[in-house]
């Protein structure tokens, strides 16, 4: 028979009700009907407490599908195992009330288990290894949902997260969602940079920044990466270019062949035979060689499967064949690399190089810097040298010869053939080394042994160190240094010592270059150049004094004859003589005081002949050279003997002779001066001389009439 719904829900509704009255009836009681108990309880936990009134009993119904679970102490009533919610979520247990005449009635309780965190999740397979080809494509699932999930008995939900074990392999793997663990290919694979790394897989039944307590599980993936065929062909040798080491570059072959010559034999080319690798060389697919281009004439051929270059054709001119070759996979043509083949054609050969010494003996000391020359064993203060020979050569010099050390990294040879260290050498030892000489053109070598002795570097001393070329350089530097210092001190010092003195002479080289074309023309052609001076003092008796030389002031001595003789010259000659009477001023300013009156003295010119041409010309002329019956109007001054005065006379005499003693001593300083006269500009002039000294003649421009007393004042 079918049962109302609504029946059945009335029956649910009022279940409590009637248990609740049920528990409240008279003699039996709980203090809960529908208690709630946490999973994991341990044995004897309280459920609830029963109450009996006088003259009633209560015990467990041995009807109650659950009552295992439940005892009655005293008056609780206690679980007597630990519940798991994963295995019971309800447990159902009924107490039956009894009084003293045997009347029942019945108490249901309802306990109720709750669920708690007590699990962790579980990955089904806690250890996974997959295998990854390399070329595999970006955003392929590599581990798939099923293999990776985690199972949690708690019925949490989990949220998973990868982390890499293995440096530098970050990013290249990832999950596809915080609770989808699904692992898939975030970056491109590279064979060369990694093969092999390791993930961690983490389960978690709480969010990663809950404060909950969380449960968490792990599984450990080891991916590894297979090889795949990515990569073209290297021609060996090859350099790197970037820091992956996914792409090599060769920098071609060199070689050489003899003109009108066909070798059967391969060629021998730099730095080495034609050959290519497969970069990835677990696969090492086979390789095919082909020469593509600049086989003109068709002179070359290449093995396809060795790469040998041999020649099918002897070249007829010296040129140069600049050949492409291919290196492609056989499984694969378009995976392929191009090298450049430069074949230089060139005379023949006829003497390879070679060592005349069979073995070199060096020394140098250890502690030494790199770079750092080999000295001859038996010369230690000369650097080693190995020198190769070629008897192609009249001076069996080869300068196409270069060298280079084959079996050892601690030295080098330069491209003069000198032996230097390549390393600091630490400790004292012989080292026994091989050295090539190699003709760059003919590709033809020779070798030679070098022993060098390492010596203790304690035998460094002061007196046989050796100083490297970085050493002089630093002391060549020091000294130009400390030698542009002491110019710069010696400079300033000559300048403070000498600095005015070679102002004024500058100054006096310009005033002479730039005023010396301003001279006083009427005296650059003196006709009375040959004249002989003397000098004679002035007496108070009369004596006749001759003049040649004017005072460089005469205004200081001579003021009316200055006026005088400024009149009687041209213009340009007063100019002149004012330019240069100031430039004298200042050069004569640093002259003693004795050169200063020995100049301003009034020198004597004695002279035989006479002039008549000029009516302003006035002669004076002693008294025994007179022609009374030449017809000319002369003034006589008779001697001063004739007076009687034979002292004064006396004296005169001598002095006369005293004065042509002198003459020779006189005769430069009178040319300076008469130089100064010159420039001066001064209206005198002198008559043609003669060769008998005797006798002296001044001639005074007499132009003006007022100054005739003052001229006969002043001689």
């Amino acid at each position: 028979m079918a049962v109302s719904p609504w029946l059945l829900t009335s029956v649910l509704f009022l279940l409590p009700f009637m248990t609740q009255v049920s528990a409240q009836q008279p003699g039996c009681s709980v203090s809960d009907t529908s208690p709630n108990v946490n999973e994991n309880n341990p044995p004897g936990y309280v459920v609830a407490t029963i109450n009996t009134e006088p003259g009633f009993t209560v015990r467990i119904s041995p009807s109650s599908s659950d009552g295992n679970f439940f005892a009655i102490v005293g008056s609780e009533l206690q679980l007597t195992q630990s519940v798991d919610y994963e295995d019971t979520t309800v447990l159902l247990v009924t107490l039956i009330c009894e009084n003293a005449v045997g009347q029942t009635h019945n108490l249901e309780i309802q306990v109720n288990i709750l669920n708690l965190n007590d699990n962790s999740p579980v990955f089904a397979r806690g250890n996974l290894t997959v295998f990854v080809p390399e070329d595999t494509k970006v955003n392929t699932t590599i581990v798939a949902l099923e293999e990776v999930s985690a199972s949690d008995a708690d019925l949490d939900t989990i949220y998973y997260e990868l982390a890499t074990k293995v440096e530098g392999t970050d990013g290249y793997f990832a999950i596809k969602g915080v609770n989808n663990p699904a692992i898939y290919l975030q970056k491109a694979l590279d064979y060369e940079k990694f093969n092999l790394t390791t993930l961690v897989l983490y389960a978690r039944d709480r969010p990663v920044d809950s404060s909950e307590l969380t449960n968490t599980a792990t599984a450990t993936i080891n991916v590894h990466i297979e090889q795949a065929d990515t990569k073209s062909p290297w021609f060996k040798p090859c350099s790197f270019i970037n820091t992956t080491k996914s792409i090599c570059i060769n920098s071609g072959y060199t070689g050489t062949v003899n003109i009108y010559e066909t070798p059967t034999k391969p060629l021998v080319l730099q730095p080495g035979p034609i050959y290519a690798v497969d970069p990835d060389y677990l696969i090492n697919e086979k390789i095919k060689y082909s020469i593509v281009g600049g086989n003109k004439d068709n002179v070359f051929s290449i093995d396809e499967d060795t790469g040998n270059l041999t020649m099918k054709n002897a070249a007829t001119s010296f040129d140069t064949y600049v050949l492409q070759v291919m290196a492609a996979q056989v499984n694969n043509i378009q995976k392929y690399s191009v090298a450049r083949v430069d074949i230089k054609v060139v005379s023949k050969n006829n003497h390879p190089p070679y060592f005349k010494t069979k073995i070199y003996n060096g020394t140098v000391f250890a502690g030494l810097a790199s770079k750092s020359f080999v000295f001859q064993a038996e010369n230690p203060s000369t650097p080693l040298v190995i020198t190769a020979e070629d008897d192609d050569f009249t001076d069996k010099v080869n300068p196409g010869i270069e060298y280079y050390i084959k079996n050892s990294t601690d030295f080098i040879a330069t491209k003069d053939g000198l032996i230097l260290t390549n390393v600091m050498l630490e400790s004292p030892k012989t080292v026994t080394i091989e050295a090539v000489g190699r003709d760059t053109v003919s590709m033809e070598e020779a070798s030679t042994v070098i022993v060098v002795e390492v010596l203790p570097a304690a035998g460094v001393t002061a007196s046989n160190k050796i100083h490297t070329a970085q050493d002089m350089a630093i002391l060549g530097g020091t000294l130009a240094a400390l030698l542009l210092i002491a110019l710069i001190f010696l400079g300033v010092m000559v300048y403070k010592q000498y600095g005015e003195p070679v102002k004024r002479l500058i100054r006096k080289k310009f005033s002479k270059d730039t005023f010396g074309d301003y001279q006083n023309q009427s005296y650059e052609h003196d006709e009375y150049e040959n004249v002989s001076t003397k000098q004679h003092e002035t007496s108070e008796n009369g004596t006749y004094r001759s003049m040649t030389h004017v005072p460089e002031q005469p205004a200081l001595f001579l003021p009316s004859s200055n006026a005088v003789e400024t009149d009687s010259v041209p213009k340009t000659s007063i100019a002149s003589t004012i330019i240069f009477d100031q430039e004298e001023k200042e050069d004569k300013m640093e002259e003693t005081e004795e050169e200063i009156e020995h100049e301003k003295e009034v020198k004597s010119i004695l002279k035989t002949d006479r002039h008549a041409g000029n009516d302003g010309y006035k002669a004076v002329w002693f008294k025994t050279d007179v022609d009374p019956d030449a017809g000319e109007t002369v003034e006589v001054i008779e001697d001063n003997a004739a007076d009687g005065d034979n002292d004064n006379g006396d004296n005169d005499s001598d002095q006369d002779l005293q004065t042509n003693d002198n003459e020779e001593e006189e005769e430069e300083e009178d040319d300076d001066y008469d130089k100064d006269d010159h420039h001066r500009g001064l209206g005198v002039s002198f008559a043609p001389g003669s060769s008998s000294p005797p006798a002296a003649e001044v001639k005074v421009d007499m132009s003006h009439t007022d100054a005739e007393t003052e001229d006969d004042s002043y001689i």
